[in-house]
């Protein structure tokens, strides 16, 4: 019943920018903490951004990427974006989606659904 998708990733030269997209098949989409976080190969899953439930005006971002991303969301489409300018090779990774209960977090551990994900590549 729950699923997350994500949607937009691809190549990119350096200083390019992508727009990232999760659609949620939740009920009651807007009570739920979203987050993206990416995964590198051989490093951990890392956050890096994350908006608040209802109508998203609290958000967060990990440090390496403030100013340059951005989260939003869309509660009528039960949908969540990342929308990344400027990227840098150091942003390659596959990004997902997630979905919480909890309020924000930067954790892994709370968020309670996740997408399958989608590559980023950032060439030099």
């Amino acid at each position: 019943q729950v699923q997350l998708v994500e949607s937009g990733g691809g190549l990119v030269q350096a200083g390019g920018s992508l727009r990232l997209s999760c659609a949620a098949s939740l009920r009651a989409f807007n009570v739920y903490t979203m987050g993206w976080f990416r995964q590198a190969p051989g490093k951990e899953r890392e956050f890096v951004a994350a908006i608040d439930r209802w109508s998203g005006v609290g958000t967060y971002y990990t440090e390496s990427v403030k100013g340059r991303f951005t989260i939003s969301r869309d509660n009528a489409k039960s949908t969540v974006y990342l929308q990344m300018n400027s990227l840098k090779p150091e942003d390659t990774a596959v990004y997902y989606c997630a979905a919480g209960s909890v309020g924000l977090s930067t954790s892994p551990v709370s968020y309670s659904f996740w997408g399958q994900g989608t590559q980023v590549t950032v060439s030099s």
